[in-house]
């Protein structure tokens, strides 16, 4: 169903801007009106990333007038396979940047506002309230909360995307219209319940798909053309090449948007997982408990091993595609799926060193090893301390 255009009619086009967008003008449903409403439009994309590329693209191609753009994060080597608004000369520098570089490339009157913070509960409500609409390409569960926090706070339309592997997903959340995030996703997972492309990996042309779709949903509503993707998920299985439209609900009981919503609450509150730890203070029984070593001693401890010291397994609890990018010499492969469904680890009625990427599913493999009576110690930081610290030579992703 078609709503009405977010955006009221900006100046006539000149001359020059009609030769410019003269494909859209052709359009019957978009034309000369909803050219001037996305020249006057104040858009705002949630991350410069894989989602955010393609998104900045087309909407600084369409003649969006006014782009907002936040991102704290710097360029890494590991985002050219997708983040196409940065290439290799970005390396290094602040995303917000190089993306505003990217968008001035196509589109010079675009203005370009920098946000180079990481939103939090005391700045997302008057950084968004400055823009018409949101595009969410955030690559964390608290940002996503957040965002659709806000944007339900608000009363404006939030464009979201997610990607993982060879999937994406799809919606408009737009408290008062439909649902909002929290109605379909109501409760935040734990740390290191989902994981992320960084480390379950991402193909860089489903992030394209998916973000062009974001883009052409904000066009959708600030023209006022259309059927946006309210009270619909759009599911997409880029190995099968299937799109399918899932509906979804508003719920009436909403902590967020339903009846009973607190206006006055923090932003985050109702979205926070119970039992995972959110707000607590201090460490938790099985931290104090858990033992660990940095991975300068580790080395040691491998040093020793190979010189005919004390035996013990180094267990790596990452994905079979995580050990291809990178590896600790002399380890062995667990991933933690199976440490979850209990599976039998190597080397345990002895010492156990247990390491992953960085740390978050080494210590939860620690805690369920200990629990089953195994002598499992966790590495620090894992890998990427390995890389920065002991072995430069080990990539890092």
């Amino acid at each position: 169903m078609a709503r009405p255009p977010l955006v009221p009619l900006g100046p006539e086009l000149s001359g020059p801007e009609r030769t410019r967008f003269a494909r859209h003008l052709l359009l019957p449903d978009l034309g000369l009106d909803g050219q001037r409403r996305l020249r006057s439009a104040r858009v705002l994309v949630v991350g410069a990333g894989g989602l955010g590329s393609p998104a900045l693209l087309y909407l600084a191609a369409a003649g969006v007038g006014t782009i907002g753009v936040v991102d704290d994060d710097v360029v890494e080597v590991t985002n050219l396979q997708r983040q196409v608004v940065h290439g290799v000369d970005d390396v290094g520098r602040a995303k917000v940047d190089s993306a505003a570089d990217a968008v001035a490339a196509i589109s010079p009157g675009t203005v370009v506002v920098r946000h180079r913070d990481r939103l939090d509960a005391l700045t997302a409500l008057g950084v968004l309230a400055d823009y018409d609409l949101v595009l969410d390409g955030a690559d964390n569960f608290p940002t996503r909360y957040l965002v659709g926090d806000a944007c339900a706070r608000l009363g404006i339309p939030h464009v979201w995307g997610s990607v993982y592997r060879f999937d994406g997903q799809v919606s408009v959340w737009w408290a008062g219209e439909g649902p909002c995030y929290a109605c379909v996703f109501p409760s935040q997972p734990p740390a290191g319940a989902v994981p992320s492309c960084a480390v379950g990996g991402v193909l860089g042309a489903v992030c394209a798909s998916v973000g062009s779709v974001m883009a052409t949903e904000a066009v959708k509503l600030v023209a006022g053309i259309g059927d946006p993707l309210v009270g619909r998920l759009l599911v997409h299985d880029a190995l099968r090449q299937t799109w399918d439209a899932v509906p979804v609900r508003r719920d009436p009981g909403c902590r967020v948007c339903g009846s009973g919503a607190d206006a006055t609450r923090a932003l985050g509150w109702a979205t926070v997982h119970q039992g995972a730890g959110a707000d607590r203070e201090g460490p938790t029984a099985a931290e104090v408990a858990r033992p660990s070593v940095d991975v300068a001693e580790l080395a040691r401890l491998l040093d020793e091993r190979s010189s005919g010291g004390a035996g013990f397994v180094l267990l790596d609890v990452r994905e079979p595609g995580e050990r291809d990018v990178a590896a600790i010499p002399g380890s062995e492969l667990v991933p933690m799926g199976l440490v979850r469904d209990g599976a039998e680890v190597p080397g345990a009625s002895g010492r156990v060193y247990v390491h992953c990427k960085s740390g978050g599913r080494s210590a939860e493999a620690v805690d369920l090893l200990r629990a089953r009576g195994v002598d499992a110690v966790d590495v620090e930081g894992g890998i990427l301390a390995w890389s920065r610290e002991v072995d430069p030579s080990v990539p890092t992703y």
